[in-house]
């Protein structure tokens, strides 16, 4: 079973939710933080002021405000070894979003959501990229999500004991019709998210498994809805499983 976990040190949750406004926005000041979080300024400046002495953040000697410091690009690279899959499937992806013209997403699982690593896009499209890498969505209405909760039973479970939240019209909420979907994507191989995450956009996705056969991460091409008819996303996914395993006999 997935483990829960409650906080039980509440001045280190305190501490990691300034952290995390650094992934909002690049420079924070003390009045900022304390006004966007509605902490005390005094908690604030004391815990920015441990920060900057272990070098997660470092202080702008003009302006005053907090930036992201070296011990935290420390602590990427040692992650970025975990996840060294990103490096692998960048070109395929990339071959991906040149074939299909669409945009191409990297995720892998986290309890009941799909953290996203990496993307691509057409080169003709360079100017519509976007950083996705950290974002977060439902496994149950992604194609992504859906392609890995297909084979992550314990997920599964956790999805449908937080509950399913419709995000669109098309949203899956029915734990049997949830169900009954991710055996049609082990069947077919492949999942597809209609429109269930964002309206008026579709993706085909196909998940990626390891040497022990478990569950990496997974890959999907996903783009406006208009262009997925069925015979598309035929195409698509012939074009995700020869990408896919080549990713695969390189983990």
């Amino acid at each position: 079973m997935i483990p829960e976990y409650e906080i039980k040190v509440k001045s280190l949750q305190k501490a990691l939710e300034i952290l995390n406004c650094f992934a909002v926005k690049s420079s924070w000041g003390v009045t900022e933080l304390s006004e966007y979080l509605g902490l005390n300024k005094s908690n604030v400046h004391n815990i920015l002021t441990t920060f900057t002495a272990m070098e997660y953040l470092k202080q702008d000697p003009e302006t005053g405000k907090y930036q992201l410091g070296m011990a935290l690009y420390t602590l990427s690279h040692a992650l970025g070894d975990e996840l060294i899959i990103g490096n692998i499937a960048m070109p395929y992806m990339q071959e991906l979003s040149d074939f299909s013209g669409e945009r191409v997403y990297l995720g892998i699982p986290y309890k009941d959501e799909v953290i996203y690593i990496s993307s691509t896009y057409p080169q003709e499209s360079f100017y519509l990229m976007r950083t996705i890498a950290g974002e977060r969505a439902k496994l149950y209405c992604t194609g992504i999500g859906k392609a890995m909760l297909a084979y992550l039973p314990e997920q599964l479970e956790f999805c449908l004991k937080e509950g399913l939240t419709a995000f669109t019209d098309y949203t899956i909420t029915d734990p049997e019709k949830l169900r009954e979907e991710l055996a049609l994507t082990r069947q077919r191989g492949y999942a597809v998210d209609n429109m269930e995450h964002e309206f008026g956009i579709k993706c085909v996705a196909m998940p990626i498994f390891n040497k022990q056969r478990k569950v990496e991460a997974a890959i999907s091409v996903s783009g406006p809805s208009l262009r997925f008819e069925e015979a598309r996303i035929e195409e698509l996914a012939q074009a995700l499983a020869k990408k896919v395993r080549k990713i695969e006999a390189r983990l």
